[in-house]
């Protein structure tokens, strides 16, 4: 069995201004120990699909339409002390922003325990044991002296290993991490991958992992689906996606990754912007954007299989002659 089925999942956001169709039929699924990378620019909805499984969408958004299965559960409408059961303890998050974990007037070791507590009956002693164990898993130094210490205390790296302990207290099945590299430099960037892909590997944990980086995920993703304008436009194994992508957004993403520009030439840029998600062009989200647009993608796009273990959004393809 799956550990996540997400299909047709819709999450709207209504505004004074409209409807925003923030995640508009998304459509995945998770295996045990698969690491999958979301990729997109900011405002693809990757975020609000990751809250959406959390059950973490507030008004005045909210879910829509769709399925999201944990374990063949259906948690689209579950009850909300169903969902505190499960987030922190079979379903984890680890956000962007450290602080949103961390209360900055409580030391670490009182979170931590608190934590395991929440979802477990066992005592202080053996609590404050596995937080211990937890930082010294995702490589902090002196984790007795870091579990006396209060979050400002610590550096921002330091801060952020300490959510990916406190995301992997309770063994989860389910780990969502939304760009928990992005604000960090390189160095303590790739020590973070590296500890988040060695325990999820250790413990056979699915992960998620949010990012707008392709590179990011190159080295750390079995999977790749990439985002745009709530919806999913290309997905496939890692290695196929970055070596031969079909999307031109996705062709677009790879080619602003400075590494892949030669030295001193110009970088390469998507042109335009995001389409503001009030007001979505007809047809195919991405073709005032597309070089390769053409008047068949003034109708909407819908998923094909251009080969196996690949899903695809697209009128034009790379590797296709676009028609005259």
């Amino acid at each position: 069995m799956s550990v996540l089925e997400v299909a047709g999942l819709r999450t709207h956001f209504f505004t004074r201004a409209g409807v925003v169709k923030a995640v508009d039929g998304v459509d995945f699924t998770l295996q045990r120990g698969e690491v999958m990378g979301l990729v997109g620019e900011s405002g693809s909805g990757k975020t609000v699909t990751g809250f959406s499984i959390l059950g973490l969408v507030d008004p005045p958004g909210r879910i829509v339409g769709g399925s999201i299965r944990y374990r063949g559960e259906e948690l689209v409408g579950a009850p909300d002390e169903r969902l505190r059961e499960l987030r922190g303890n079979r379903i984890a998050m680890i956000f962007q922003d450290p602080m949103m974990t961390l209360n900055p007037v409580l030391r670490i070791d009182t979170q931590m325990v608190e934590a395991i507590q929440a979802h477990e009956r066992v005592p202080k002693k053996a609590a404050w044991e596995r937080a211990r164990d937890g930082l010294g898993q995702v490589g902090i130094p002196s984790p007795e002296e870091r579990l006396r210490a209060y979050p400002h205390q610590l550096s921002g790296g330091m801060r952020q290993r300490v959510t990916i302990a406190i995301a992997f207290l309770n063994a989860p099945e389910l780990i969502i991490a939304d760009e928990p590299t992005t604000a960090l430099d390189v160095t303590i960037q790739a020590q973070i991958i590296y500890q988040a892909q060695k325990v999820c590997r250790e413990r056979g944990a699915a992960m998620i992992w949010i990012t707008h980086d392709l590179a990011v995920v190159a080295g750390l993703a079995d999977r790749i689906c990439v985002m745009y304008a709530g919806r999913i436009v290309e997905a496939g194994p890692t290695d196929d996606v970055i070596d031969r992508p079909l999307h031109p957004y996705t062709v677009g993403l790879l080619g602003s990754v400075p590494s892949a520009n030669k030295r001193g030439q110009r970088l390469n840029q998507i042109p335009g912007m995001t389409p503001n998600m009030l007001a979505l062009p007809k047809g195919c989200a991405f073709r005032e954007r597309c070089a390769r647009a053409g008047d068949a993608c003034l109708a909407e796009p819908g998923i094909t299989e251009p080969a196996a273990g690949r899903a695809l959004r697209c009128f034009h393809p790379h590797g296709i002659e676009v028609p005259a």
